[in-house]
This record gives structure tokens, sequence and C-alpha cells, in this order.
């Protein structure tokens, strides 16, 4: 298996795919369906650096859950499976508390 850093400010993410079925048990094809905004950070850079050469750690780390915008980052792929390269600042939020991250869990944290 490849091995895939990325530099800087980057972020390596593996989507995280959505129900194929709704809760009445209809089917959902996949040309239906967007592409999730959802994502788990697989690796990242070492930081963003300023113009002096000092280093910023990244806010996100490995293993975090994250939603990204829809047309965020590049799709690569590494050793036959998909992958999403971003810089850090096209991450939304992190998700925290959703291990299924359903979006029934999510509507209710906005209270």
């Amino acid at each position: 298996m490849a091995k895939f850093s990325p530099l800087h400010d980057r972020i390596l993410v593996r989507r995280v795919e959505e129900a194929s079925t709704t809760r009445g048990g209809i089917i959902i094809p996949d040309s239906a369906k967007d592409k999730p905004q959802e994502g788990e950070v697989i690796s990242t850079g070492k930081g963003r650096t300023n113009d002096e050469g000092k280093t910023f750690p990244l806010a996100v780390k490995e293993g975090d859950r994250i939603l990204f915008g829809k047309y965020s980052g590049t799709e690569i792929k590494i050793d036959g499976e998909e992958y999403i390269i971003m810089k850090e600042d096209e991450v939304l939020g992190v998700l925290t508390g959703a291990a299924s991250g359903s979006k029934k869990e999510l509507a209710g944290s906005r209270k």
C-alpha cells in the first residue's frame, strides 16, 4: 500500500458514504445521489507557514470527521481507493459525537 503525506496545510480525506435507502425503504440509485460532503481525515500536512517561516499546526487531525463544500478539493485515487486532497481552509467544520454522522443527529445539534 502506498503512503501519502500531504504537504503544508493540505489534508487527505476519505468520503463517508451516505445510506443508499431512505427510512421508508426506498432505494436511491447512485445516479440520483449527490456525493457526500462529509469525510474522515486520513492524513494531514505539517501546517501553514507564514512569511517569517513559522509553522502553525492545523486545526484538524487524523481521524476527525469533517464537513466540506460540495466542490472542495481535488479527487485522487491511491491504490484504487478514492480520496480528496484539500486545503484546510476548505473545511467547513469538524463533527464531534456523531459516530454515524446521520442528518438527524446533525439537525439536533443546532439547538
